[in-house]
């Protein structure tokens, strides 16, 4: 499979990343000669340095052979025209690109991506995709993290383990007997900094993070067996009143669910957008590293601090300035992987990563058979995947135990119509059933060879 990726920047270099590590032939454009060598030097990549919409550019790329292009650059304009040039002069097959402008994504204009107009098949939103998860963080506070595939029956989340936690200790296989009627599998564990899968005769331990797919009218029973059944908080203080800032204020104004909502921002021109374009919000012009701006906004007495502002370092120390002035809890955008590793020594609650969410749900694209959703997890070390049971599938027609899966592969659920099904031992997958599986990413191919068709996806 060969791949174009116009922009190398902290996306398109992640997704050049990912895909070159599985030996996908990945060529990346982009006009800073800067970030073209950084690709070449670090990558198993070609970097090419033009702009990614010129055409003798993306025939230099071999666009006539391009299975597919991914143009993510920082301009709107660039990567629909890229887009267009790889349809109409090169007939690439499939093409994604990332828009940030809400304008163009208006349902008014619904018929402007169409093969007749501007050929794009996926549109990828990062300021959407990052916004929602976070307002799905904001209804269930006490998961550090929450993944919801398409059909949204079945989320998978990563909670703390406690040591008054009811289930530790317990075998897992007995907690269908201790809380009947549980839709939840336990698929796996950080342990000691190292994430693997955890099977049914195994037990959790205080300090774990557990992730757990559960059905979703469940979570909410499931964060109470681990202690952290909390309140959706209804005091907010926002740090950037960029895009993603204004989403999440945006729609928490329009739920009425009476939550009040402070940002603070630190450019004059955007707290002025951010103010006129928002109702109820209040929007305040400052540092919020500054202890006065904080207590001007009442930190102390809020719930949350979401730290949404485009720089992981004011993101992470404002989250900390945040607790130790006495809010509740923070979640902080964190786009860099080695930021990462110390946000949680610092009193950071959680942390999302754009370019991880990004990535995500363009593999979902890349990956071959019925693959429906894919998101990584822990910098790539694992990803949870949605896909489809045809009749070709080998995992179709036996029962799960006698299915030998590998030692990095668990499954979490089966969505079949309507019903969540819980992966017993006599259970079968039938075709056209959802399959929720966690693999280790040594295992991803495995697992889309269990659910192969006879003809590539593509």
């Amino acid at each position: 499979m060969r791949v174009i990726i116009c922009g190398a920047g902290l996306v398109g270099y992640g997704i050049a990343e990912r895909l070159s590590l599985e030996g996908i032939e990945v060529t990346v454009i982009d006009t800073n000669p800067a970030l073209v060598q950084r690709v070449r030097e670090t990558l198993d990549a070609r970097g090419l340095h033009g702009h990614g919409s010129h055409p003798d550019v993306l025939a230099q790329a071999g666009a006539q052979d391009a299975d597919m292009l991914i143009a993510v650059t920082q301009v709107d304009e660039v990567n629909m025209i890229a887009c267009q040039v790889a349809h109409s002069i090169f007939e690439v097959p499939t093409r994604i690109a990332r828009i940030r402008s809400q304008s163009y994504l208006n349902p008014e204009w619904n018929d402007l991506f169409t093969r007749d107009h501007l050929p794009i098949d996926v549109i990828i939103s990062p300021e959407v995709e990052v916004g929602q998860l976070i307002l799905q963080r904001l209804d269930h506070p006490g998961a550090n993290e929450i993944v919801a595939f398409e059909d949204e029956k079945v989320v998978v989340i990563e909670v703390d383990v406690l040591e008054d936690c009811a289930v530790v200790d317990t075998p897992l296989r007995h907690l269908t007997d201790l809380f009947p009627n549980l839709q939840a599998t336990v698929v796996a564990v950080r342990r000691d900094g190292e994430l693997r899968v955890i099977h049914a005769h195994e037990h959790l331990i205080a300090g774990d993070q557990a992730i757990v797919a559960v059905a979703r009218d469940q979570v909410n029973r499931v964060l109470g067996l681990f202690g952290r059944d909390e309140e959706p908080p209804s005091r907010i203080v926002i740090a950037g009143a960029g895009n993603i800032g204004r989403y999440v204020a945006r729609h928490l104004e329009e739920n009425d669910s009476g939550t009040t909502v402070r940002l603070i921002e630190s450019r004059r021109e955007t707290a002025q957008r951010a103010a006129e374009d928002l109702r109820r919000s209040i929007v305040v012009y400052g540092d919020v590293l500054q202890e006065d701006i904080m207590r001007e906004v009442d930190i102390r007495d809020a719930h949350m601090f979401l730290g949404l502002t485009n720089d992981d370092e004011t993101n992470i120390l404002a989250s900390v300035l945040a607790s130790e002035l006495g809010c509740r809890a923070n979640i902080a955008l964190v786009n860099q992987p080695q930021h990462q590793r110390f946000a949680r020594r610092l009193a950071v609650d959680a942390f999302i990563n754009p370019r991880a969410i990004t990535v995500s749900k363009i593999l979902r694209h890349v990956r071959r058979g019925r693959i429906r959703g894919v998101y990584t997890l822990a910098n790539g070390a694992a990803e949870l995947i949605e896909a489809e049971a045809l009749e070709t599938s080998t995992l179709v027609g036996q029962p799960l135990r006698e299915f030998k899966f590998p030692e990095g592969v668990r499954i979490g659920a089966i969505i079949r119509g309507d019903r969540v099904i819980m992966p017993a031992g006599d259970v079968r997958v039938e075709s056209g059933d959802f399959v929720i599986v966690f693999a280790l990413a040594e295992h991803v191919r495995k697992v889309e060879q269990m659910f192969r068709v006879s003809i590539d996806f593509f």
